[in-house]
């Protein structure tokens, strides 16, 4: 994968002001995570990491694109990747679906399979 520093973050309440608007969240986790627990929302794109680099041109370019994955490290890899490789509405969500989860937003599945995990800032109502 590649660098990630030109890469914007966004929060979870930002990323659900984005799909509102259209945005496509694009999951990057893999298939038996997104069993277990998956984001409940429109325009949802499912591309494991394992098989990002063959199937990113389903991402579409002209419209805005959130990456998502359990806590935001594997999707910064995968945003940077588009980045490089000619994207230019593409951004992180922070802290992933453990925080989508805290934050009381839809998913299907069970959530104890991300809760139980320690959400460091994310466990504190403070938090984005």
């Amino acid at each position: 994968m590649e660098n990630q520093t030109l890469v914007k973050e966004i929060c979870p309440t930002t990323t659900q002001e984005w799909i509102k608007e259209g945005a496509v969240l694009v999951d990057v986790r893999e298939k038996e995570e997104v069993a277990q627990l998956a984001y409940d929302v429109p325009n949802l794109l499912h591309i494991p990491l394992s098989e990002f680099e063959e199937r990113f041109n389903e991402i579409p370019k002209d419209k805005k694109v959130v990456m998502a994955c359990k806590s935001g490290g594997r999707s910064l890899r995968a945003a940077g990747f588009l980045v490089n490789h000619g994207y230019e509405n593409v951004v992180n969500m922070q802290y992933g679906i453990i925080r989508w989860v805290q934050k009381g937003f839809s998913t299907k599945g069970d959530t104890a399979s991300v809760l139980g995990n320690d959400g460091g800032c994310c466990s504190s109502s403070s938090c984005c």
